[in-house]
């Protein structure tokens, strides 16, 4: 099975060697029978012609027939032998040539390639030589695919983390690259799904716990506080199982198309006047979905309502070919060394015990739908204090 493929390529390249042998072989025999005859010919004739009119044609042929490796027959015009060197018979590669007294000369000898050997045994070697060589090549060419192999299936069985060597600069080469690229991307995949559902499983014990405390108190002494408890408690967890759902979907589906064409301004203001708060700028229009848009300004508002202080400045506007959106609190802000880790999902400051609990997913979304519409998000440590959320968005083309 595994060598299936090296045998496939070898027995491939040794049939085209053998093709190419047997062509050859062919044309150089066809070449040579050709040439053969016409040298015999030019050879016999040349012959014919030194011995007409000579007095003693056996002392001329004793002479002449060694030097040439021929056999020759000289005939008067009654069919007599008069002079013979060797014996040409009639077959083979004789030549009769007419004499001018009406007689006749035959002649065979072999050629030069008969001599020396006809090129069989060189194409033969150059054949094997080729054949020979081919055998690293294609061995090394099918054991890279073999090793590409053995990585994808340990890889498949659940080592997420191997990745296969990329040897050379080839297809092959390439086809590992783009292996590795997707492998890495599937292993964070697969490890930030793992880290979501430990996460979200240790954030979901909290309100559970606090539900099922409240519900055994309001059975044992029914109160509205209690029955408020259970109500702001069930809103949680329908929340945080709210977005864990639509991490989840952006993360796997990304946003669907197609955008609408939207004023961030106008958005902005309709989420701030929701928390009694208000929006400054100027409109700003963006491609995007208007439900995801709205989740993203009111996850910054609310992220600076619980965990930072009034006032709360909401800005909107535009430069260049972006549009921003920025919402500032005056709070105790976020250590630098966090600037980055406020954006994973759950993420818990320092000095945060567990009971505290984590951020939840708030901010992950905010990135997840900024990046979603082509955008970005930052976290700016204002020099008077408080910390400041600016997300930007592509603008909508202008409208013709």
């Amino acid at each position: 099975m595994r060598g299936r493929l090296f045998l496939k390529i070898y027995l491939t390249v040794l049939g085209g060697i053998a093709i190419l042998a047997l062509a050859g072989v062919a044309t150089v025999l066809a070449l040579v029978a050709r040439e053969d005859r016409g040298w015999l010919n030019q050879r016999a004739t040349v012959l014919a012609a030194a011995l007409a009119g000579a007095r003693d044609a056996q002392a001329v042929l004793n002479r002449i027939g060694p030097a040439i490796h021929s056999d020759i027959e000289l005939r008067d015009a009654a069919g007599r032998v008069i002079a013979r060197h060797g014996d040409p018979g009639d077959g083979g590669r004789a030549v009769s040539v007419a004499m001018p007294d009406g007689g006749s000369m035959i002649m065979r000898f072999d050629p030069p390639f008969r001599r020396h050997g006809i090129p069989l045994v060189v194409l033969a070697l150059v054949a094997g030589l080729t054949a020979l060589a081919a055998w690293p090549v294609v061995r090394h060419l099918t054991g890279r695919l073999e090793r590409l192999r053995r990585g994808v299936e340990t890889w498949g069985q659940g080592d997420l983390a191997l990745r296969v060597p990329v040897e050379g600069r080839d297809e092959i080469a390439a086809v590992a690259a783009s292996f590795n690229g997707a492998a890495a991307q599937v292993e964070a995949l697969v490890n930030g799904n793992r880290a979501l559902l430990a996460n979200a499983s240790h954030e979901l014990r909290s309100p559970l716990a606090r539900l099922r405390m409240a519900v055994d108190l309001h059975d044992s002494d029914p109160s509205d506080a209690r029955r408020q408890e259970i109500a702001r408690n069930l809103a949680e967890l329908d929340e945080l199982v709210g977005e864990i759902l639509l991490s989840s979907r952006l993360t796997h589906a990304g946003i669907a198309e197609p955008l609408q064409r939207l004023d961030l301004l106008a958005l902005a203001a309709e989420e701030a006047a929701l928390a009694g708060l208000e929006v400054r700028g100027h409109s700003a229009e963006v491609p995007g979905d208007a439900r995801l848009l709205a989740r993203l300004i009111r996850n910054l508002i609310q992220n600076g309502l619980r965990h930072g202080r009034p006032p709360l400045d909401i800005t909107v506007g535009a430069s260049g070919a972006q549009a921003w959106l920025s919402v500032r609190d005056h709070g105790p802000g976020v250590p630098l060394r966090d600037g980055e880790r406020v954006f994973e999902p759950f993420y818990r400051p320092g000095g945060h015990g567990e009971a505290a609990g984590g951020w939840g997913l708030g901010l992950a979304l905010v990135r997840q739908i900024a990046e979603g519409h082509g955008g970005s998000v930052r976290l700016d440590a204002p020099p008077d204090g408080g910390a400041a959320f600016t997300v930007t968005l592509p603008l909508a083309p202008k409208a013709h």
